[in-house]
């Protein structure tokens, strides 16, 4: 924990409840502070906006957005906000406080954790984010700064100040405001967030926390952005052998560049980390700690009604035979014993010729050289990997690999074998890999100026998957309303610069939402509705002099140059202030080149006055002024028009 004694918050009493004692963070938007909330006598978080900040309508906007996510959420992993308002410049969050450490903290302390830590940390994050998921809200920010680690074992996730609606499905250029170590490979290159794009972020915390480091590294963020936009995160084992293969696989499930090779959701990737907990404990050996938590389960005994509860031995009842007994001679004994010996002879010499055949042929065919066994499905191996497995298996591999074109197997994984997959066929079999070269290409038709369901009907009719997840609209001036802008493939491949594209491959649309409404000119109030009915939220924000808009209508909406503005944006609206008054310089007695100067340096107009003397006058060498009206000190509009009179110098 942090202080400053010249912090001028600190000891003053905000919106007359909560007593500020010192200061915990600080961050680019706002600073935390440990408070008192004297009503209900409880330490608090208070969140402040910088200064700075509290004129810019988009910023004021996030900081009340942070409190209507977090307030939506009840949940034991996600930091509770208790109150949000403004104390005269000041807008602050009131928060849960949680004292303790965050998770880059710990990270910076003990750089790699173990598998179980890992694990434990993971699962509060993701049904923290599950509850976040669940109730439409998708977090944009998530990296171990935003994960608190409480002194009493509380696991939260904090700071939705970028959340938005998953519904909304869109980041502008506030996007990239989140550490770029932790941006999905959409949200980097068009700006595009969903559930997927948290569960992208998890899986780099996740892999940071067992490999002891980030995947991607460079000197400035475009060389990270870049990777996270066109390299495949490794696996952390790569960096840490002690990492078992079950959380490399859930780390590459999770940080797949294509949104729909992830889990959809946190809900979905909890549901696996629980399954994969639960493989790893039971690979877990039996100590005598943990043998006594096992659960068994024994055979219940059958009671009798003699029972004791001691151990009993239970003897076959004897039948005994009854009848006349016979008696035979010791010859005939003797001759019928000699017959039953060679008898049993025979009878044991064929036992022993059977079994040897029984298992001979079992050997045969079983596992020696007539043994038959079906090829297993290697489909998405490395062909490294697939051929060590049928090895091991006893087949033979062809050297020269085959190719095939696949919809579901990743290029160059196996995506089929000859025989086939799941044939049975003898050992020692040659068995050729056939080798995926990805979707079958096929001719990407033209989208670009189609209108909207026109292109999405070309797209399914070429053999495409129309993306309405990635898809998204824009404001642009010069494309008519509902027609394509642009078109994009899986990592943002612009399908305008390729002739061929993967067959039943997403494509997403850019599709025009029309002009933004011209609104200068009309009252706040009129332009704010306006532009509602467009899909935009504007609230007031600078104000300008302007010489044709009255005083308090909008002058005009204040985008940047080349911004990209889509329906569900906020926007500032410049406000006119009227026309600008400045006072009328004094300039009588000076010379008149002096004067004019003066004048009209100051943005006034000249005239002379009538007399039929000072516009002649002012030709001569060193005229001076002699009077001007409107008088000297007298506030005019910037502008106004100065009438001057001349006398000879």
């Amino acid at each position: 924990m942090t202080t400053s004694s010249s912090d001028p918050l600190i000891g003053r009493l905000i919106d007359g409840r909560y007593q500020v004692r010192s200061r915990i963070a600080r961050g680019g938007m706002a600073t935390v502070y440990l408070a008192t909330d004297l009503r209900l006598e409880r330490r608090v978080a208070i969140k402040v906006m910088h200064g700075h900040l509290a004129d810019d309508s988009q910023y004021k906007a996030r900081f009340i957005q942070e409190a209507r996510s977090a307030a939506r959420l009840a949940h034991p992993n996600v930091v509770n906000v208790y109150d949000q308002g403004q104390d005269g410049e000041t807008a602050y969050l009131v928060m849960e406080y949680l004292p303790g450490i965050t998770l880059r903290d710990l990270l910076m302390e003990h750089k790699v954790l173990t598998t179980m830590q890992a694990m434990d940390i993971m699962e509060a994050i993701l049904a923290g984010l599950a509850a976040a998921h669940k109730n439409g809200i998708v977090h944009r920010d998530l990296k171990p700064e935003n994960v608190l680690l409480a002194d009493d074992g509380r696991i939260k996730i904090g700071d939705f100040g970028l959340a938005r609606a998953a519904s909304a499905n869109t980041a502008t250029g506030n996007a990239l405001l989140g550490t770029i170590a932790y941006l999905s490979p959409e949200l980097v290159t068009r700006g595009v967030a969903d559930t997927r794009s948290d569960i992208y972020a998890v899986g780099i915390m996740l892999y940071e926390m067992l490999a002891g480091e980030q995947p991607f590294k460079g000197e400035q963020a475009f060389q990270i952005a870049h990777q996270h936009a066109n390299d495949t995160v490794p696996t952390p084992s790569t960096k840490n052998p002690r990492v078992p293969a079950e959380l490399d696989e859930l780390v590459l499930w999770a940080t797949a560049r294509d949104p729909d090779q992830r889990p959809r959701d946190a809900k979905a990737m909890l549901d696996q980390l629980h399954e994969t907990e639960a493989l790893l404990r039971l690979d877990e050996p039996a100590t005598a700690a943990t043998a006594l938590q096992r659960t068994m389960i024994m055979p219940s005994a059958v009671a009798s009604p003699s029972s004791t509860g001691d151990t009993q031995i239970l003897t076959p009842k004897v039948r005994h035979r009854t009848g006349p007994i016979l008696t035979e001679t010791a010859n005939t004994l003797a001759l019928k014993s000699d017959r039953r010996r060679r008898k049993g002879f025979w009878l044991f010499a064929l036992v022993i010729l059977v079994a040897a055949l029984v298992g001979g042929t079992g050997w045969y065919f079983g596992t020696g050289p007539g043994a038959q066994i079906a090829i297993p499905n290697l489909a998405g191996q490395t062909p490294a990997a697939a051929s060590a497995a049928l090895t091991r298996l006893g087949f033979t591999v062809n050297p020269k690999n085959g190719a095939t074109p696949s919809l579901s197997v990743a290029k160059d994984a196996v995506a089929e074998t000859t025989p086939a997959i799941g044939t049975r066929v003898a050992k020692k079999s040659k068995v050729t890999l056939l080798i995926s070269t990805g979707p079958r290409n096929i001719a990407v038709p033209t989208l670009v100026g189609e209108a909207q369901n026109a292109a999405i009907q070309k797209i399914k009719d070429a053999g495409f998957r129309y993306e309405s997840n990635g898809s998204t609209k824009q404001f642009d001036a010069k494309v008519s309303k509902d027609t394509v802008i642009s078109a994009f493939g899986a990592n943002a491949l612009d399908l305008a610069t390729v002739k061929t594209y993967g067959e039943n491959q997403p494509i997403s649309l850019v599709v025009s939402a029309g002009a933004i409404p011209d609104v200068a000119g009309r009252s706040v109030k009129d332009a704010t509705s306006t532009l509602l009915e467009v899909g935009l939220t504007a609230t007031p924000g600078r104000e300008n002099y302007s010489d044709t808009v009255p005083k308090g209508n909008v002058i005009g909406i204040d985008v940047a140059d080349g911004a990209v503005i889509r329906p569900g944006d906020p926007i500032s609206l410049t406000i006119s202030k009227g026309k600008e008054q400045i006072a009328v310089p004094d300039v009588v007695g000076q010379l008149w080149s002096d004067a004019k100067k003066v004048l009209t340096d100051a943005g006034f107009s000249i005239k002379f006055k009538n007399d039929g003397f000072s516009e002649v006058l002012s030709q001569f060498p060193f005229p001076r002024v002699k009077s001007i009206n409107p008088a000297a000190g007298t506030t005019v509009d910037k502008g106004s028009t100065i009438t001057v009179a001349l006398i000879a110098g």
